[in-house]
């Protein structure tokens, strides 16, 4: 039995984010949060119901009904508060629990007390999320994204187009015409503050993040069509020695040659301490000097993880253009720059005015849940970093809408609901989809739609 019914705890963040995607979904959601000014602010913004209260007060949660509840979401900015609802959410019989719980001490494998004793079922911990996101990038060089699909065979890779780009310029159907020697769909395309799920017709243009999915085995074939060389990172430099950044270089450092900025010379000391094989040096990230004298110039990504949005964009923005000018080898390689922005109207100016990846802990978190919620009810399912799209696993139920003919005479109703019927699973292989392709009864297809889509995609294949 799938999810219906969900109780939210806690409006910051992660809690308001998350329940204005799950309510634009279709489920319904009921929230409890003791803030009257967070409430006012979220009865603006989503149709859901919410209760003002204490979540640690039992009359709250009858008020919430949440004895009729299939899940559980605690993201208070407490770990005590979200553990202990969990407990309450277990008495009052709730099936899921997902908790956000920060501190190592409680609620994972190895805890004193793990998840298990708290009855949650999924714990978030977005610092680590993101660390892990971000070493995950790093570990892929050339391209700016790479996620597996289905059971790894395929791959969707972002790239960033430039002016001089073999693409650029060109319709999706010129495209593929011209590199005919190997199976590939361009899936996705992230244009300024847009998201656009192409057509055969539409033109792809110098800035553009296009999400390109095809098989793992002809990596080496799209970046050559492409004229990108492939990277091998050696050298990393981190701004931002907090929670994330300390992490990311723990995760990096046995396998990179790691340089942490950090502008507190007591923390910067204890950094130098905990981690063994990582340089640590203390200065502002934002100066140029101390990027420079700190090895900048020799350096591969460059990250920002400070708690300042506008320093993590600003030091991004500065080493890219150092980086660029005078990273210059036979090789043709170009610095990345990571940044982790907390403010999501911020994620767009990030990627439009140069940042080659920037990252949000809240949305990190919120596709995470997302994920468990619908493990019940899809296969499997991507976020795509940088726009409003999922990659999403669907079984095509008997007389459903897509079995009823070929994709080449459903291409105008998938177009206007901004699906893209991707792929297709046929013994055992998946394979790239086209006109002529006809959808059978009981077949898993990799299917790409717009986020505000998603429930329309469903449908088709109900």
């Amino acid at each position: 039995m799938g999810v219906t019914n969900i109780l939210i705890i806690g409006l910051g963040g992660v809690g308001l984010y998350l329940a204005e995607r799950l309510v634009h979904e279709g489920y319904v959601v009921t929230i409890i949060e003791s803030n009257p000014q967070l409430i006012s602010s979220a009865n603006d913004k989503i149709d859901a119901k919410i209760i003002e209260g204490n979540a640690m007060e039992l009359s709250c949660w009858k008020r919430a009904q949440a004895e009729h509840m299939d899940l559980l979401i605690a993201v208070t900015d407490q770990d005590s508060v979200n553990m202990i609802a969990s407990i309450i959410a277990h008495r009052f019989g709730i099936p899921q629990k997902i908790a956000r719980v920060r501190s190592p001490d409680y609620g994972y494998e190895n805890s004193f007390l793990n998840k298990d004793d708290f009855h949650i079922d999924l714990v978030i911990h977005p610092e680590e999320l993101i660390a892990k996101e971000i070493a995950r990038l790093v570990m892929r060089a050339a391209a700016n994204d790479v996620i597996d699909i289905g059971e790894g065979e395929m791959k969707v890779y972002a790239l960033r187009v430039n002016a001089d780009s073999p693409i650029a310029n060109r319709t999706i159907r010129e495209i593929r015409l011209a590199f005919s020697d190997f199976p590939f769909s361009i899936v996705a395309v992230a244009r300024a503050i847009n998201t656009i799920i192409p057509g055969d017709d539409d033109t792809i243009l110098p800035n553009d993040q296009v999400f390109i999915m095809l098989h793992g085995n002809h990596i080496s074939l799209l970046m050559h069509n492409m004229g990108i060389r492939e990277q091998t990172i050696q050298r990393v430099m981190i701004v931002g020695g907090g929670m994330v950044g300390a992490r990311v270089a723990e995760l990096l450092e046995r396998d990179f040659k790691i340089k942490l900025i950090e502008h507190d010379k007591e923390h910067a000391e204890e950094l130098a301490s905990s981690l063994k094989n990582t340089e640590v040096l203390l200065g502002d990230g934002t100066d140029v000097n101390v990027m420079v004298l700190g090895g900048l110039m020799e350096t591969d990504t460059f990250i920002a993880t400070t708690g300042n949005n506008e320093t993590n964009i600003i030091s991004c923005l500065l080493a890219k253009h150092i980086m660029n000018r005078t990273n210059i080898d036979p090789q043709g390689k170009e610095g990345k720059t990571i940044a982790l922005v907390r403010k999501e109207d911020y994620l767009v100016l990030a990627s439009t005015i140069g940042l080659d990846i920037a990252l949000n802990m809240k949305i990190s978190a919120a596709n995470e849940i997302i994920k468990f919620i619908r493990m019940g009810e899809l296969l499997s399912v991507a976020h795509l970093h940088g726009v409003d799209a999922e990659v999403i696993e669907l079984v095509a139920a008997p007389r459903s809408t897509i079995t009823k003919k070929r994709l080449g005479k459903l291409r105008s109703l998938l177009q206007e609901k901004n699906i893209l019927i991707a792929g297709i699973i046929r013994q055992n292989e998946c394979v790239l989809t086209d006109d002529d392709t006809h959808i059978e009864a009981g077949e898993r297809t990799i299917v790409v739609s717009a986020s505000k889509s998603l429930k329309e995609a469903r449908k088709l294949f109900q």
